[in-house]
């Protein structure tokens, strides 16, 4: 066994005694295209994705140097047709790209410090190549002269360009190197099949992909691999099931991530980490620096305050996701910055109303903190103001109320969006951003004999109470009330135990006055 060469099986071993959901499947895709033009795959997704379970999963099956079986034999890919076949077969190489970023010596050229690296471990098994300085002919030259190919596995391929994003002599270097590997005369000869992971894909040079022949499977577009992604839905339920976790909490906190064959993809590193700690919180996101993402809704571009503005009040916002160039460097454009939102794991993309939004609580707190702490004051005066208003709602103080939403809504609608009902709904959602931490929101709850715009449902461990709210876009406040009592929306809270506040909020176009009107409802 060796660092690049034949890893042997211990980092999927040490997976499988942890908490581990079977996404052995993915071999059985994998299996499909050896020796095919359908055998070069890049999976990018978010950092705490799974990427690096993946890849020693695929080591510990390929790798000829070990005894997989016992792994294998009781997940899903032992009972496909090809499980046998190609079971423990190939001579696989492994790279992992932080791995070399982080023990490159400073001031040295890492592309020849990987090539070096992988040819002095190929002379141990392959003496003739003792001299060779080229990692693609060296490897040609081994499967020629053992007439066995390769399985190549490429982990974060895309940390050089984030670590080195304003070096554009090592990038070329790097992606040479790569074309030599993926995209030569000589690829056909030497390499079965590739795996590459990274968080961005690949790279782009104008309108083309620097190695066009890759599969692709992203944040945007995972295609047949949607299910690989995170957790599906079904096995989040057993999850819950098994640890007693509440589903309900377990989705809105996690959950999110939605794509064509996989309508719910949650998070799989939050999941297991809140099963093991036993309480939900911002796992994924303590990975990383909400700096990160701060750096990116600082940017003053066109339109991105009132993106921000519409995915905090819990709407979709459209983007034009072709023009992003799959790196850090060239952003240009709103779009851009919210495509790489989406590649980053902070945005939801979806793909058939080309929008995006904020996926879960825990992303959404991320956006909250950034936004307190970034560059777009006005907007953190609006989430601080939210808290007032929540208290002001809770008192009953309809004037103060109506004020509050007043504001909210000259401040954070563009004037083309302003006459709008959605944007009301946008709004109050937003208005009410305070009411995540003690609240459950719903929306459009189908109740009595409608459905209420909106419902604030206290949790389990808040004493407040519960607020049903009504908007009336050029009508009155009172109608809104009047609608609320004649449909009977507070009969779907009959259950909750604590007071029910009744919420009318109207907003007239042409003076642009909003009213409220409080009540309590009688039970």
């Amino acid at each position: 066994m060796g660092m690049y060469l034949n890893l042997g099986n211990d980092g999927f071993m040490s997976v499988r005694k942890g908490l581990y959901v079977d996404k052995t499947g993915l071999i059985s895709y994998i299996n499909k295209t050896l020796g095919t033009p359908e055998k070069l795959t890049c999976v990018s997704r978010p950092r705490r994705f799974g990427k690096s379970y993946a890849t020693k999963m695929l080591c510990a099956y390929y790798d000829k140097s070990c005894d997989s079986r016992a792994l294998f034999e009781d997940l899903e890919i032992a009972r496909d047709s090809s499980f046998e076949k190609y079971l423990n077969r190939y001579n696989v190489i492994y790279l992992d790209i932080t791995w070399f970023l982080s023990i490159c010596e400073k001031g040295r050229n890492i592309v020849s410090y990987i090539q070096e690296q992988v040819i002095e471990e190929l002379v141990e098994e392959y003496p003739d190549l003792s001299g060779m300085t080229s990692l693609p002919l060296a490897i040609s030259k081994a499967a020629k002269s053992s007439g066995n190919k390769f399985i190549i596995i490429v982990d974060e391929w895309d940390a050089l360009f984030r670590e080195a994003k304003e070096d554009d002599a090592l990038q070329k270097a790097y992606i040479q190197l790569l074309r030599g590997l993926f995209k030569s005369s000589l690829t056909d000869g030497m390499i079965e099949a590739a795996y590459m992971t990274g968080i961005l894909p690949i790279k782009k040079y104008g309108t083309q992909s620097a190695m066009t022949d890759f599969r692709e499977y992203t944040m945007t577009s995972p295609k047949k691999l949607a299910k690989y992604t995170g957790f599906t839905e079904q096995e989040v339920r057993e999850l819950c099931k098994t640890y007693n976790m509440n589903l309900t909490e377990t989705k809105k906190w996690y959950d999110g991530y939605s794509f064509n064959g996989a309508e719910s993809i949650y998070n799989p590193n939050a999941i297991v980490q809140a099963i093991q700690n036993g309480e939900f919180g911002t796992y994924w996101t303590e990975t990383e620096t909400y700096e990160s993402l701060k750096l990116y809704i600082d940017m003053d571009l066109d339109g991105l305050k009132q993106a921000i503005v519409f995915m905090l009040g819990g709407e979709h916002y459209p983007i034009d996701i072709r023009t992003f160039q799959n790196d850090l460097t060239n952003i240009h454009s709103k779009d851009d910055v919210l495509t790489l939102l989406v590649h980053l794991g902070y945005l939801a993309y979806e793909i058939s109303a080309k929008s995006v939004y904020i996926p879960n609580e825990e992303v959404r707190q991320e956006f909250v903190r950034a936004v307190k702490h970034g560059k777009h004051k006005e907007i953190a005066e609006l989430i601080a103001l939210s808290d007032k208003l929540l208290h002001d709602t809770l008192a009953m103080d309809a004037e103060s109320v109506a004020a509050a939403i007043e504001k909210v809504h000259n401040a954070s609608t563009a004037p083309t969006f302003y006459n709008n009902e959605q944007a009301l709904r946008s709004v109050i959602r937003f208005a009410y951003i305070s009411c995540i931490e003690e609240y459950m929101e719903i929306q459009e709850l189908p109740s009595g004999k409608g459905y209420a715009d909106v419902v604030y449902l206290p949790r389990k461990v808040s004493d407040k109470s519960a607020m049903v709210i009504e908007l009336k876009w050029n009508k009155s406040a009172e109608s809104a009330i009047k609608q609320i009592e004649d449909k009977q929306y507070p009969q779907i809270l009959e259950g909750y135990g604590g007071d029910v506040l009744l919420v009318g909020i109207s907003y007239d176009k042409k003076t642009k006055k909003h009213e409220c009107i409080i009540e309590k409802y009688c039970k």
